[in-house]
């Protein structure tokens, strides 16, 4: 199994990849994921297994602005924090290891970029990628409502690096 960069010409499979992975309204829509992947700060790794692809990780780096208290009073400052956008392993290949090793790799890069945060969102009924983030360090930061397709309430969960 190998870990490398998605290629631009590899768009439309992995598009697919996200429509098998996801149901309508979850998945992303053609423009959507282009659009994510497109992001100036984005990057996509794609797991091959004999030659094929078995799953990807999209992700991107947010400069996100803060404040702080130090001696002088309130700093504001700036941290690079990671976002998985998606990560998608086609059912043939889920609970082999590539998700955790796609997942991997993503923070490892984001680590690498300066990233000290990662957060990602999944679907609140959604058992089996709740335990699969819990088991990789994830917490629940809170509940996003009506996150996907205006109804399904989503967990927005974290990890320090």
């Amino acid at each position: 199994m190998k870990v490398r960069a998605a290629t631009a010409d590899e768009f439309e499979s992995l598009w697919q990849i996200d429509q098998n992975c996801f149901p309508p309204g979850i998945a992303y829509a053609r423009e959507e994921l282009q659009w994510y992947m497109q992001l100036p700060q984005a990057f996509t790794l794609v797991s091959e297994n004999k030659g094929k692809i078995a799953g990807f990780v999209l992700a991107s780096i947010a400069q996100v602005r803060g404040k702080k208290r130090g001696a002088g009073g309130e700093v504001t400052t700036v941290e690079s924090v990671g976002h998985i956008i998606t990560i998608d392993v086609l059912a043939k290949w889920r609970r082999s290891g590539i998700g955790s090793k796609l997942l991997t790799k993503a923070e490892d890069k984001l680590r690498d970029e300066g990233c000290r945060t990662v957060l990602l969102e999944t679907g609140v009924d959604n058992g089996s990628a709740i335990r699969f983030y819990k088991k990789h360090g994830y917490s629940v930061m809170r509940t996003l409502p009506r996150y996907y397709l205006d109804s399904l309430d989503a967990f927005l969960m974290g990890k320090k690096l």
